[in-house]
């Protein structure tokens, strides 16, 4: 066990994000502020910045956004396109699709393939769709989908990205530091993730990573941007500083994960990410829940999606399980709402937690059942 792994909880916090925080982590927002135009904060920031590339895995330029996810979803469309410009959006869930809808709010040609829930993209069916839309510029997809639990192959995605000169746009939001994502060996060229996930910290923060490639595509883009225009970011980071006020607190508790993160080791960080999904995944299954996902074999590490099973309400039975095992779980997004359960275990998973887990569903379920 890691010095900072979960502290005694009184809720048992079991969500896709935001993750429980550590204590030691939390009360770094208790620092006093300073100026973020000084030089204590050119060294919280380009120590931040430092540890954020190493754990992607790049040397590419890598930018913080005081922002949610999805604040950069959209910054990684609107940087990077223009009106009428056509990209491919290959989708497996909710957050899929939302790259879908930021990018026609741009007015960008979506051409939309869709894949069955439950199942990660189809590499043949994909490769024919690239083909059928020649003139799209860019291809993107999300790396870990949390609507259903699936985890896509980034690697097999990369080729043929490259291989038809597509811009590469990935979603790391609920993957990058909690599974391998490589951003250089996969030739990714534009990144995204929060802070709120696998980083262990609270939600406020949001990353992203631009290739060379992307760059280029920066500079023929013509779709407004301010706020989130990276070339103000560049700008700005040469002097030590954010374009505009930062959250320093969470910054505070960023720079303390990422150092717990990589004093750990990735590659442990990884290895504890597996260990978890495995217990948690197994366990339900022996207690007869069906997973989600089409094939378990890409089943997310961050993530358990379960089928809700007939016979039980699902919103009596998330009631339950939080107002008396202060457990929180959640159930799907849009058409699936009511029928899947969705179990957060990326960031820090004790084994206590685990079982606590468990037994309060098993405990919840048994209370249905005697009604």
């Amino acid at each position: 066990m890691q010095k900072y792994l979960s502290d005694s909880n009184e809720i048992n916090l079991r969500l896709p994000g935001p993750v429980p925080v550590p204590k030691e982590i939390l009360e770094e927002q208790s620092k006093p502020l300073i100026n973020h135009r000084g030089n204590d904060y050119k060294l919280l920031l380009n120590e931040c910045t430092k540890n954020l590339k190493n754990i992607y895995a790049t040397n590419n330029d890598l930018f913080i956004f005081t922002c949610s996810g999805t604040g950069v979803m959209e910054a990684s469309v609107s940087n990077f396109l223009s009106e009428n410009d056509e990209i491919i959006v290959a989708s497996v869930g909710w957050f899929g699709d939302r790259f879908s809808e930021i990018a026609n709010s741009y007015n960008i040609k979506v051409n939309n393939i869709n894949f069955e829930l439950g199942e990660i993209i189809n590499i043949n069916i994909l490769e024919e769709f690239i083909k059928s839309n020649p003139n799209a510029k860019a291809l993107y997809i999300t790396h870990n989908e949390t609507s259903t639990g699936v985890q896509n192959d980034l690697k097999s995605i990369s080729f043929l990205a490259k291989k038809y000169s597509l811009l590469y746009v990935v979603d790391g939001i609920s993957s990058v530091a909690s599974v391998p994502c490589n951003t250089d060996e996969l030739e990714i060229d534009v990144l995204i993730s929060a802070s709120q996930k696998g980083w262990v910290a609270p939600p406020g923060l949001a990353f992203m990573s631009i290739s060379k490639k992307a760059w280029e595509f920066h500079c023929n883009s013509s779709s407004p941007k301010y706020y989130f225009d990276i070339s103000q970011y560049k700008k700005y980071l040469e002097k030590g500083q954010p374009p505009f006020t930062p959250a320093i607190g969470i910054m505070y508790a960023l720079n303390k994960s990422l150092k717990l993160l990589l004093d750990e080791t990735m590659t442990k960080v990884y290895e504890r990410h597996t260990d978890a999904a495995n217990k948690i995944r197994s366990k339900l299954q022996e207690i007869g829940f069906e997973l989600f996902p089409k094939n378990e074999s890409f089943a997310s590490n961050t993530l358990t999606a379960v089928k809700v099973p007939e016979n039980i309400n699902c919103s009596k039975f998330l009631n339950i399980l939080e107002n008396e095992h202060q457990v929180i779980i959640s159930t799907g997004q849009g058409n699936l709402s009511g029928k899947i359960l969705r179990i957060g275990h990326l960031g820090i998973v004790s084994d206590e937690e685990i079982n606590w887990l468990i037994n309060s569903i098993l405990e919840t379920l048994k209370s249905l059942n005697n009604e």
